[in-house]
């Protein structure tokens, strides 16, 4: 009998390059490149943090959120199965690691601590290293 698969779980999750990411390391108004890639989950992690670091905490968790949900939508379309390891070192990943870090922070910001529990354990679970390169370890 032959296995196939990885019997330590589910084969990492490697999103493909954001075309929105070349805009945004060129300078461009994140508002603007959301608008012009509203399904980029780092035009809204930028978003959210901008807006979290000049004290928009309900602003930031709005864009937070929807940079997650539109994570979710391309995690699934790339394999995705609900569970599994989304690394950091892979940097098309970092656009949904970097939104679930906003939501977390703005979770914890209005004391929603369920939501701040969640994306805590969602993120280790993603990637243990997350936390840490994302300053919240």
């Amino acid at each position: 009998m032959t296995l196939h698969g990885n019997l330590l779980g589910p084969d990492p999750t490697l999103l493909p390059v954001d075309p929105a990411a070349a805009e945004l390391d060129g300078g461009t108004d994140p508002a603007k490149v959301a608008a012009a890639h509203p399904t980029s989950a780092i035009a809204w992690a930028q978003l959210a943090e901008n807006a979290l670091a000049s004290g928009e905490t309900i602003a930031g968790y709005a864009y937070a959120r929807t940079g997650y949900h539109r994570s979710l939508d391309m995690l699934r379309r790339n394999g995705w199965k609900g569970f599994g390891p989304v690394p950091w070192s892979h940097e098309p990943n970092r656009g949904f690691l970097r939104a679930l870090a906003a939501l977390h922070r703005a979770a914890v910001a209005i004391g929603e601590s369920d939501e701040a529990e969640r994306t805590a354990t969602f993120l280790v679970e993603s990637d243990p290293a997350a936390p840490a390169a994302l300053g919240l370890a």
